[in-house]
């Protein structure tokens, strides 16, 4: 019966969402995204674009979503929004960063996408345009993803700094106190695989179509990085999901080694009480806060 009332719910969910998304105007970007789609349809095999698209999608997206945390360290008025003003990132730090990117990116993370093509193949994952899922239903896709995802890197984080594994593994990812964008996969290669597994699962149980993989992909990027950025810049639109942790709650974590395990949400943390450290910490803020007002 539970059973049963959960799924009107969900179909009565989706009808609301396709009966509002009929009154939106159409999106200008579709047609060229259609013929681009098909383009490359037309011209690559499934291997090329599981594969080659895969790993392009993947460095074009970090690369680019990485720039703006980058460009802020060159200007004032962004270091008010610097969240540890006493460590501005260094030139060593960042070109030390980039090249265990580079390894880890095309000795760790791209054998593992050379099993995309495989994995979409066994389950008959689609790539045709018209199986394509309407946008909706790609951002709930994404956001159970995400759900996933944080629920498996909030325990395997937790388990990674205990005091038997910490300095074997993910003391690597901790060697910069103050966190940048580009920081983001920087880590011991084990742990690229540890932890990178709760990425895969979430496709496993909701992929219907090879755009998931890559609309997944630049949803992670996009919260890793801004977690890692170093900066909690107002009007930030990731706020706007609910419980979504942000880079002062994951700032935090390098500041102090401890607490706040959760990859994107707030949930898990609070739940077992592993964000009292930081919540005691920001009250302490907000009293500094106060009194220097006054």
């Amino acid at each position: 019966m539970a059973v049963n009332d959960s799924v009107n719910i969900l179909n009565s969910a989706y009808l609301a969402v396709e009966y509002i998304d009929s009154f939106l105007p159409d999106n200008p970007l579709q047609q060229p995204f259609k013929n681009a789609w098909n383009y490359m349809l037309d011209n690559y095999t499934k291997f090329q674009i599981a594969t080659w698209g895969s790993l392009i999608v993947h460095e074009v997206s970090y690369f680019l979503l990485c720039v703006p945390g980058f460009v802020f360290q060159f200007i004032p008025y962004m270091q008010k929004y610097k969240i540890q003003q006493d460590k501005p990132e260094t030139w060593e730090k960042q070109w030390k960063c980039f090249k265990t990117l580079l390894f880890n990116h095309f000795f760790i993370q791209l054998p593992l996408i050379c099993g995309t093509y495989y994995f979409t193949e066994y389950f008959n994952i689609p790539y045709e345009w018209e199986e394509m899922p309407r946008w909706y239903v790609l951002v709930a896709q994404c956001f159970g993803c995400a759900v996933i995802e944080d629920a498996w890197h909030y325990f395997l984080h937790r388990l990674l700094h205990h005091k038997r594994i910490y300095k074997y593994i993910h003391k690597v990812h901790h060697e910069f106190v103050s966190p940048f964008g580009m920081q983001a996969e920087y880590a011991h290669p084990l742990e690229t695989l540890i932890l990178g597994t709760g990425f895969f699962i979430g496709i496993v149980v909701f992929c219907n179509h090879v755009v998931l993989l890559w609309a997944w992909v630049i949803c992670r990027l996009m919260e890793t990085i801004d977690v890692h950025s170093g900066y909690d810049v107002p009007l930030n639109p990731l706020h706007l999901v609910p419980f979504y942790a942000g880079a002062r709650f994951h700032d935090f974590h390098h500041m102090n080694f401890i607490g706040n395990y959760a990859s994107t949400f707030t949930w898990w943390d609070r739940i077992f009480g592993t964000d009292s450290q930081f919540i005691a910490y920001q009250e302490k803020e907000k009293k500094k806060q106060f009194i220097t007002k006054k």
